[in-house]
């Protein structure tokens, strides 16, 4: 397997939730595991835009990463490629639903090492990633 699935059903319009993906203080504010900050240096919203950031983790490691949004499809599709290793592409998905929104994240990493090596931690990453998304759409305080 080299795919990480998940899903979240959010109450608010895909245009809602695209905007907490497509503005860059808003998706800094969400982007990453609970506890993770974000500094981001470049973020240019469009196709084969680059977006480079430092996240910095709870104990104060700092994780440099370097993205390119190759998809998007305003507003039901960004595709984000990440250039360095680990190697993935990210590919999120808005669908309205009687509810809202259904965020569909599938994460594609090149090969099947990488992504069971990193297993562990990306499944409850795009857990918390996602928790985020939804209290940065819904206005709610955000818990890390």
């Amino acid at each position: 397997m080299t795919t990480f699935n998940t899903s979240r059903q959010i109450q608010a319009s895909p245009a809602q939730v695209f905007a907490a993906i497509s503005h860059p203080g808003r998706l800094a504010r969400w982007w990453g595991p609970a506890g993770f900050t974000n500094t981001v240096t470049v973020c240019e919203f469009k196709k084969n835009g680059r977006w480079s950031l430092t996240m910095h983790g709870p104990d104060g490691t700092n994780y440099p990463n370097e993205f390119v949004f190759t998809e998007i499809e305003p507003p039901t599709k960004v595709v984000i490629q990440h250039v360095g290793e680990p190697r993935f592409r990210l590919t999120i998905a808005l669908a309205p639903s009687a509810a809202g929104t259904v965020v569909s994240w599938a994460q594609a990493f090149d090969s099947a090492e990488t992504a069971s090596r990193v297993e562990h931690v990306v499944v409850p990453a795009n857990e918390q990633n996602l928790d985020r998304l939804v209290a940065e759409v819904l206005g709610r305080p955000r818990g890390g």
